[in-house]
């Protein structure tokens, strides 16, 4: 994909019309497409990429109408939550996630925040596989049928019994607010010192697939491991953040 069309842009702003709308979501069709990639290879195989980039073109219809150029802020940037989240939405609302992937998702929740909270530490395979009565084996396959899960994080509870969600933790770029901005800057010290003590191949996956943009495909590659391997370790990374994040939030608000 090329640069900011800046020209498109213009004429959009000064006309509205739905022939420079068109325009501009053909010229960032490929920004739908390489997240719906992203997103479709955590996914079961009966979710077409193609239904995923239709969910996606929802996302950037909306990111176009609320896009200012005048901000200074390059679209890309500001389309990918947008994008991101109408493809999640749509497959939420699909309701394609079995009643017992759900279950066994909160259950390695439930365990990795149990344990990890009494021993300080990082819990093994071994301790989470003992608390959860299964074998190393089994839990392995949990994590590998659970990853897909992960995708939708951002709309689970931070905290069992409350409404608050990880999502509502995520500042516009485009609506600055001094408040949020220290929050904001906040919480992303909490969440780097939370991903500092991952153990080293979590954090490995970690930084590839959110910061690098790396597919678990590719992830693999580099780090020269199987594919159902980086499911495991990115899955398991997930339910950790999300312990400590849980557990720092109950804190403060206990403080």
């Amino acid at each position: 994909m090329t640069g900011e069309p800046h020209e498109l842009w213009k004429a959009y702003i000064v006309s509205k019309s739905p022939e420079s709308k068109e325009q501009l979501v053909l010229h960032y069709i490929s920004l739908v497409e390489r997240i719906a990639g992203k997103v479709s290879c955590s996914l079961p195989e009966h979710l077409a990429k193609d239904d995923l980039i239709g969910y996606g073109v929802f996302g950037l219809l909306e990111a176009v109408d609320r896009y200012d150029p005048e901000r200074g802020i390059p679209f890309q940037y500001f389309a990918v939550k947008r994008i991101k989240g109408a493809i999640i939405d749509g497959i939420r609302k699909e309701d394609w996630v079995p009643v017992t992937v759900r279950k066994r998702a909160r259950l390695l929740e439930q365990a990795y925040k149990k344990l990890e909270e009494e021993l300080q530490r990082n819990a093994t395979d071994e301790e989470v596989a003992a608390e959860l009565n299964i074998s190393v084996d089994e839990l392995l396959k949990w994590l590998n049928n659970i990853q897909y899960v992960s995708i939708i994080s951002l709309d689970e509870p931070l905290v069992e019994n409350e409404t608050g969600m990880l999502r509502d933790n995520v500042a516009d770029v485009l609506s600055p607010n001094p408040v949020h901005l220290i929050e904001e800057n906040e919480l992303k010290k909490i969440l780097s010192k939370a991903v500092s003590e991952l153990p080293e191949k979590e954090k490995l996956v970690v930084g590839l697939y959110y910061y690098h943009d790396l597919s678990n495909r590719e992830i693999a590659r580099v780090l020269e491991i199987s594919d159902s391997r980086v499911s495991q370790l990115h899955t398991k990374a997930i339910f950790r953040l999300r312990g400590k994040l849980s557990r720092i939030k109950n804190e403060l608000v206990r403080g």
